[in-house]
């Protein structure tokens, strides 16, 4: 048989739990599906969200799946296989589920560059956002290793959370006089060179040289984890900033609305940037958007 519900929740992360809060204290039919790998797993611990500043990531989630059950919304630890037009999911082992409506918040995946080192330590001591970890590491020696231009805006922003950052360039941009009439003022060095690896709290240059640093920071290209919408006619897209392509996304309305009707989606996977508490906020937007429009549905049936 398939189970139907108001509305199923694909992914279990901030977004999701948020919006299947909502929607549970609404009085909504809710279903969380998750598959347990959430982008912030690596980390310590989750930075700005207000009310619950440092709490490990798992534990945020344990609390928020908790307060959803209170209301009622139900969860099914799984992957999703297959979305179909009707909202037909299904599940691994072939479970079918049927949904008036879909909020889907898988979230994103990180892709690193491809430096010897980087993988091991993501989450730990390599980086990528000041706002979630410059505190920890403040007053401590940064690296910057340069991908792309975005690394000019990089170094700059990390200035503001220690006096000592390498810029590494590696091979990846070349700066104008102005930059450097900048990283200057600042007390930025720069390094050139390519970067080997990062090993031994030490990023290893192509000659053999180590420059110690207790982090690094690096861009990563942000995949919208959108594949399972390919059948619903909806598809990631690039996402620029600065002119800088950082990796893709699924473009939705403010109330998380996409291009195919009834679905929605909110977090990472709309929002690439979204730190925790913004994707929490994001779900829970979304949500108020899913239970009006199935109020509309209900009225317009008890009409007829």
């Amino acid at each position: 048989m398939e189970e139907t519900y108001d509305v199923v929740v694909v992914g279990g992360g901030a977004a999701g739990l948020s919006a299947a809060l909502t929607l549970s204290r609404a009085r909504r039919s809710v279903l969380v599906v998750d598959a347990g790998e959430p982008r912030n797993a690596p980390a310590g611990q989750v930075h700005n969200y207000l009310g619950r500043e440092g709490t490990p990531p798992g534990d945020l989630y344990g609390i928020g799946r908790a307060e959803v059950e209170r209301y009622g919304g139900e969860f099914v630890s799984a992957r999703v296989t297959r979305l179909e037009p009707g909202f037909r999911v299904t599940l691994e082992g072939d479970r079918i589920l049927r949904a008036r409506r879909l909020l889907v918040t898988t979230g994103l995946t990180d892709e690193l560059p491809a430096v010897p080192g980087l993988a091991a330590g993501w989450g730990h001591d390599v980086l990528h956002c000041p706002y979630c970890h410059g505190w920890e590491v403040r007053d401590q020696p940064i690296g910057v290793i340069a991908i792309s231009p975005m690394a000019v805006h990089q170094a700059l922003l990390w200035r503001q959370w220690t006096d000592d950052v390498v810029l590494f360039l590696n091979a990846a941009l070349t700066l104008t006089d102005e930059q450097r009439e900048q990283f200057a003022a600042r007390g930025i060095t720069v390094r050139e060179g390519a970067v080997a690896a990062w090993e031994d709290k030490a990023v290893r240059m192509s000659d053999g040289e180590a420059v110690p640093r207790a982090a690094v920071v690096v861009q990563t290209r942000m995949h919208a984890n959108a594949d399972l919408l390919a059948d619903l006619g909806v598809k990631a897209v690039e996402r620029e900033v600065n002119g800088v392509v950082i990796g893709t996304y699924v473009p939705t309305e403010p109330t998380g609305a996409t291009s195919f009707p009834g679905l929605y989606a909110a977090g990472n996977i709309a929002d690439p940037m979204a730190q925790v508490l913004v994707a929490a906020a994001q779900g829970l937007a979304a949500a108020g958007a899913i239970n009006g429009d199935l109020v509309n549905e209900d009225t317009e049936a008890a009409i007829r």
